[in-house]
């Protein structure tokens, strides 16, 4: 493999009361992927963004192809080959694919204001076909999957002749067959000489695509190392300081099985079909299946967030009617959702007004007076015990990272002290440290006597964390499985066995 023809050297970058990078050493080949790996908040984005032009190191410096650079935005890094695509897609959705992949920079005629769209049309054509990208050069971004998404971003790197591809978490949101595929793309950057630096949490799945990994950790370098001759285990311990030994904690089985939520016969029509089960108390039980299979949309018809045609909930003995949201709360049932930016918080909020969401009355006199000191109590006590990473309550929930963002919504239901959580990819974009602490806290939370139905895209977890697990595909039920039995081979027979 080819000589570095990156190299960033002692970056420092500090923002107000907080120390996000110190002394940080990061080097790149061509034609590597090289994994940048490290807990949430341990300063990779940050890196990253300093790398890509949106902010500017304090100290340090970069250079690139025997240049020494300083980025002042991101253009100037794009203009120079360097481009990231963040988890969340800086895409235009009621553009068109064409439209997305050339804006600020459309083909003209000659020197002509005249859009030579011809020419820009076959261009687009072209790279979609190095992608294998069967899909209109007209088609909007936003009838388009995530996973075309991912593959449009990555067109338009292709199309500024990127040197350097910086991929956020590009398959947090993706199948295994669409994972896959990106595969077969990076594989293609590679060997015409990208450097890709590929930031993710699944460090099984590295494993496929990652030459070297850097390791960091509380906004410092830790390790550098080759891919292929370091254990999953060793990253583990480097990335969080110290060694978590099994992942998955062990907590004592069940004793009884008393029912908490019965579901009988649930109907949506074209979404949900015949769905019954029992959920127990003390029990955390697994909902798993291939994406589109329906889990999302049961947690969301039990909790009244989507209506349903038909069927029964019966809750401690009794038949209930769940109309809406603030009815599944007034029952006890809470729901963290898959999507925590969009459904889950307000970004602009601080972190003790996103956790006190819904709780303010608990908090408040007949009179409608807010106890504010109890408030900021018992945030803070949430903060400490989730151990979010936050300079303070006060923050905006925009500027913590995504994991302590996920963490910010489990102290809300966790304040709300609801007896059944329905939790929805708990854990997707969360570093394996924080994993482990909300592996940790689901194991109290059930020890107390709560109830938790856990949806998950991760097979390990669903093993290593539930007590039953149903299996789903099209809409349905198609398999139980205790998790003394399970296999992930049993679960995919079920997750894909034909009507």
């Amino acid at each position: 493999m080819s000589e570095t023809f990156l190299q960033m050297s002692n970056i420092t970058k500090r923002f107000p009361g907080v120390l996000a990078l110190s002394n940080v050493s990061f080097n790149l080949r061509p034609g590597e992927v090289h994994a940048l790996l490290g807990e949430n908040g341990a300063g990779k984005s940050t890196l990253m963004k300093i790398l890509s032009g949106v902010y500017q190191p304090d100290e340090g410096e970069i250079v690139f192809e025997n240049n020494k650079v300083a980025f002042s935005d991101p253009l100037s890094a794009q203009h120079a080959g360097i481009t990231i695509i963040h988890q969340e897609f800086n895409l235009f959705p009621d553009l068109t694919v064409e439209e997305n992949i050339y804006i600020g920079r459309e083909f003209r005629k000659n020197t002509s204001w005249r859009l030579d769209e011809k020419s820009q049309r076959q261009a687009v054509i072209d790279i979609l076909a190095q992608l294998n990208l069967s899909i209109s050069p007209q088609t909007r971004v936003a009838d388009l999957t995530v996973a075309q998404q991912q593959m449009v971003e990555i067109a338009k790197a292709i199309s500024v002749n990127a040197k350097v591809l910086i991929m956020d978490e590009p398959t947090a949101a993706l199948t295994e067959s669409e994972i896959e595929s990106l595969f077969k793309v990076t594989r293609l950057l590679k060997s015409r000489g990208t450097g890709i630096v590929y930031i993710s949490h699944r460090l099984e799945e590295l494993a496929l695509i990652a030459d070297r990994a850097t390791v960091m950790r509380d906004g410092q370098f830790i390790a550098t190392v080759d891919y292929e001759t370091v254990q999953i285990s060793e990253l583990i311990a480097m990335m969080v300081g110290r060694d978590l030994g099994n992942i998955y904690p062990k907590r004592p089985p069940q004793t009884e099985k008393v029912p908490v939520l019965e579901v009988k016969n649930l109907q949506r029509k074209e979404v949900l079909n015949d769905i019954s089960f029992t959920l127990h108390r003390g029990e955390i039980l697994g909902l798993a299946g291939l994406m589109g299979a329906g889990r999302t949309e049961l947690a969301r018809a039990i909790f009244g967030a989507d209506p349903i045609d038909c069927g029964t909930l019966t809750l401690n003995g009794k038949n209930i009617v769940i109309k809406d949201v603030a009815d599944a709360i007034r029952q006890g049932i809470s729901y963290l959702t898959e999507d925590r930016k969009k459904e889950g918080l307000a970004l602009g909020l601080s972190v003790e007004e996103n956790i006190m969401l819904g709780n303010y009355p608990e908090f408040s006199s007949r009179l409608g007076n807010v106890d504010e000191k109890s408030c900021e109590k018992t945030s803070s006590e949430l903060v400490k015990a989730l151990r979010i990473k936050t300079p303070h309550l006060q923050q905006a929930a925009l500027n913590l990272s995504g994991g302590n963002q996920q963490k910010i919504i489990i102290a809300r239901w966790v304040c709300k002290d609801t007896d059944i959580l329905i939790f929805d990819e708990p854990t997707r974009g969360i570093d394996v440290g924080a994993k482990l602490e909300i592996y940790e806290l689901m194991n109290r939370l059930v020890a107390k006597g709560k109830s938790i139905i856990m949806i998950s895209s991760e097979l390990p977890e669903v093993l290593g964390m539930c007590d039953r697990i149903l299996v789903m595909r099209g809409g349905r039920i198609t398999g139980e499985v205790q998790a003394q039995s399970a296999t992930q081979e049993k679960i995919m027979q079920y997750a894909t066995l034909e009507d």
